[in-house]
């Protein structure tokens, strides 16, 4: 028996669009685009570890922790043998000067070579009068290798504190006892005559035939030179040029035997002339030549 009730006819089945949202299509889209694939792969997890560490790192003794242990390995590492300085060498200097340089190291060998400051070192030597330069070198075998170069002196200055050995800049190299001990050196003498070592080295490199005769040089004023003759003879030079004006000295000397006679000093200060002064011997023989005693006593 067929229902009387109709069947309502079934609905059409829909079939589903395989075509992707919109949405969906741009995140595709952005997949595919090599920075961002790169940041959701390396990126974002590397976010995620900093953070995690940060967070971890946050604590207090999680960060003692770590900073002891690298500590402890730090100290491990520069405690190896092969680190460990046992020796200082000392080259290029005096016996005297080694002693010293030795206490301005001022090392408790044997220590770790991370331990030793070498330009703090340097410094200490180099404050040293007799030392121009140093080098220091960590070598193999636990060898610390200071080489220095010494100052070399090239004359005594004479002060009211006494005797002063100085190098070609003026610069102090050390004490001296007695002028006996450095015959070989020039003289110079006042105040501030180190400073101009350098002009005073001139001087004695162009006196030439006088070099033999020189007892020293006297600074004055701190402006010029005068150089002291044996036979108390003294060439006064002026503040400018004074190589030149010695130069025309010498030239003079030379035509004219001038140095050999009667003559007490030399002023060589006026670029027009030199003023000489001779001794009373020689001005008494002057005068007699010229009949001014023979007035004087008739008078």
């Amino acid at each position: 028996m067929q229902s009387l009730i109709a069947r309502r006819p079934a609905a059409p089945r829909v079939r589903k669009d395989p075509a992707p949202s919109r949405w969906a299509y741009r995140v595709q889209r952005w997949m595919l685009t090599p920075y961002v694939r790169g940041f959701v792969w390396k990126g974002l997890p590397t976010l995620v570890l900093l953070g995690a560490g940060a967070l971890w790192f946050s604590h207090e003794p999680n960060r003692q922790a770590v900073i002891g242990q690298l500590t402890h390995l730090r100290q491990e590492f520069e405690a190896r043998p092969e680190f460990r300085v046992s020796l200082a060498r000392i080259e290029g200097a005096s016996p005297d000067l080694a002693e010293a340089v030795r206490a301005k190291l001022a090392l408790d060998l044997p220590m770790s070579s991370f331990d030793i400051d070498l330009d703090a070192a340097r410094e200490r030597i180099e404050a040293l009068d007799a030392v121009l330069r140093a080098d220091l070198r960590v070598r193999s075998g636990g060898v610390l290798q200071v080489t220095i170069t010494e100052r070399v002196p090239v004359a005594v200055w004479r002060t009211e504190e006494g005797l002063t050995l100085v190098d070609e800049t003026g610069h102090r190299v050390a004490g001296l006892l007695a002028r006996a001990d450095r015959a070989d050196l020039p003289l110079i003498a006042g105040e501030g005559a180190d400073l101009a070592t350098p002009e005073a080295l001139d001087l004695i490199a162009a006196a030439g035939p006088l070099t033999p005769r020189i007892r020293g040089l006297v600074r004055m004023g701190e402006r010029r030179w005068d150089i002291v003759l044996d036979r108390d003879q003294r060439i006064l030079l002026p503040e400018t040029n004074p190589v030149q004006a010695l130069e025309r000295l010498l030239a003079l000397d030379h035509a004219q035997d001038l140095m050999n006679r009667d003559i007490l000093t030399v002023d060589l200060r006026s670029d027009h002339r030199p003023t000489l002064r001779l001794t009373p011997n020689a001005l008494a023989e002057v005068r007699r030549a010229q009949g001014l005693e023979t007035v004087e006593n008739e008078l």
